[in-house]
């Protein structure tokens, strides 16, 4: 495991961190403010538990059941039981990155302090995930709304000793034995604590900040692969000015055309065409990449900004104020995070349509201006790319069905006490195979525009020197390129590989400086 410690405090927490926790089996600890606010909150609880009048989530029943008063010798019993009824999802297992995102971000509200949970349960709660040990969470069950209910009461589930999860070696094991395997204690869940656990948007939040991180990844990668395309296909990089940019001061764009720029430096193809084959304007695909590419930056800019402010928050219902009050409250409704998770879903898919539109241009003899027909060594005899692209078209066309709002539905649930939900879990569901699709996508215009660039410098042309590391990159990591009785499938995998792993960035900014 990762030495790296996050501590969790009552202020919220950092995308970092998240992703420390989720991807990098970084060790969590509860800072000493966290343990009196979880103390303090506790005895708030406590107090309001003894009284004779009845308090929501203490001493009541939950959801359409709000109205029925729990005696005392019942309560404990009631907090057992909702986790237990709650864990109800079905279908295949959740990932472990997202299950321990989930995890941590449950921990991070309840160490705010605006829970009632006692230290104790949330030490627990750290203890598993130092362990290694990851719940069993599937994939349907969440409303996104009234939390991620049936994804976090099976995270509960563990946390009492029940349930499958999996251990550090990747076995799945009744949770009981994984807890005493590490010497972790079943938690006996007290007043409000198995209400406390389940209340939050932990699940939908953790996929969008790992999702955030994937993005920017590749929005920066396809600003390369459009630069590669745009050269390949002897385009104009007059474009890219700077002051065409300034005059449309959107900054994702002025990012975009600015990362294209430095690519095509000493480009020796870029504008060739205006002197052997002269073209008024390039294509769409080629001319607006920067435009499509620098939205869909803004849109991540505006998504952030959502999710710093939900990793600020502590959603839970009822909650602790300070001033001694349990309150009923609405902040776990999910639409917040349901709404930029379908934002970025949709220019996830705009952004893969131009990079096909792209790859399609290199592959037509009638319009790359010169080159071989589906960059083929042999055309006939060889199909070259023509098939590449079919499956670049055919992810694209998922992509936009992923596109439709999952966030535009809703579904009443409670006997109609939770009429409206946001269904922000399903947007999150779908927006990670849309990040997966976008990268294969990503993948094989990188493919074709290498391929395509190769044959230029055949032709006696000189590409940019960042063009020239790219293609060394990508061969250095196992991409052969496309010639005569070779498959092309083990290619477009590796090339996918080195595109997630940032592998494209990494090789063109020694050359370029940094991109953003």
């Amino acid at each position: 495991m990762d030495m790296h410690t996050v501590v969790v405090g009552t202020s919220g927490t950092t995308a970092e961190d998240v992703i420390a926790v989720a991807r990098g089996n970084a060790r969590v600890e509860l800072s000493a403010a966290a343990v009196s606010a979880l103390a303090a909150a506790r005895e708030i609880v406590d107090a309001l538990a003894a009284k004779p009048e009845p308090v929501y989530g203490v001493s009541t029943g939950f959801g359409a059941l709000a109205s029925r008063h729990i005696s005392p010798e019942l309560r404990a019993q009631l907090q057992r039981n909702i986790v237990r009824s709650h864990a109800a999802g079905m279908g295949p297992r959740v990932e472990r990155e997202v299950v321990r995102a989930l995890m941590f971000l449950r921990l991070k509200t309840v160490a705010s302090g605006h829970t009632g949970v006692r230290p104790e349960v949330a030490q627990t709660m750290a203890d598993v995930l130092n362990a290694g040990i990851t719940p069993v969470v599937h994939e349907y069950g969440s409303l996104g709304c009234s939390g991620d209910l049936a994804p976090l009461s099976h995270c509960a589930l563990t946390l009492m000793g029940e349930g499958d999860a999996e251990g550090p070696d990747g076995t799945v094991r009744p949770a009981g034995e994984l807890l005493a395997a590490h010497g972790i204690a079943p938690v006996e869940l007290r007043e409000k604590e198995g209400l406390a656990l389940l209340n939050g948007t932990d699940g939908m939040l953790g996929m969008l900040v790992m999702a955030l991180a994937d993005l920017r990844s590749l929005y920066t990668s396809a600003d390369i692969t459009a630069a590669l395309s745009l050269e390949a296909l002897l385009g104009t990089d007059k474009v890219l000015a700077p002051e065409l940019h300034a005059i449309r001061p959107h900054p994702g764009q002025g990012a975009s055309a600015d990362n294209m720029l430095r690519v095509l430096a000493g480009s020796g193809l870029t504008g060739h065409h205006q002197d052997d084959a002269p073209r008024v304007q390039d294509a769409y695909s080629v001319r607006c990449a920067p435009q499509v590419n620098g939205a869909g930056r803004d849109t991540l800019a505006y998504a952030a900004t959502v999710a710093d402010r939900e990793l600020a928050s502590s959603v839970d219902n009822p909650v602790v104020l300070p001033d001694g009050r349990v309150e009923s409250n609405g902040n776990f409704h999910g639409a917040p995070v349901a709404y930029v998770l379908d934002f970025l879903a949709i220019v996830a898919a705009d952004l893969g349509s131009i990079a096909e539109r792209r790859t399609d241009r290199l592959l037509d003899k009638n319009r790359s201006h010169g080159l071989p027909p589906f960059l083929a060594d042999d055309a006939g005899v060889d199909s070259g790319l023509m098939i590449a692209q079919y499956t670049q078209a055919a992810l694209v066309s998922e992509m936009k069905r992923l596109a439709v709002p999952a966030s535009a539905d809703s579904i009443p649930s409670s006997a109609m006490q939770e009429d409206h939900v946001s269904m922000g879990w399903s947007a999150a569901r779908k927006l990670r195979t849309a990040v997966d699709n976008l990268a294969r996508i990503v993948a094989v215009e990188l493919y074709a525009a290498t391929r395509a660039v190769e044959l230029r410098a055949a032709q006696g042309l000189t590409p940019a020197p960042a063009s020239l590391a790219a293609i060394e990159a990508l061969r250095a990591a196992g991409v052969e390129g496309p010639g005569p009785d070779r498959f092309l499938s083990p290619d477009l995998a590796a090339a996918d590989a080195f595109v997630r792993a940032g592998g494209l960035v990494a090789a063109v900014e020694p050359v370029t400086g940094p991109l953003a």
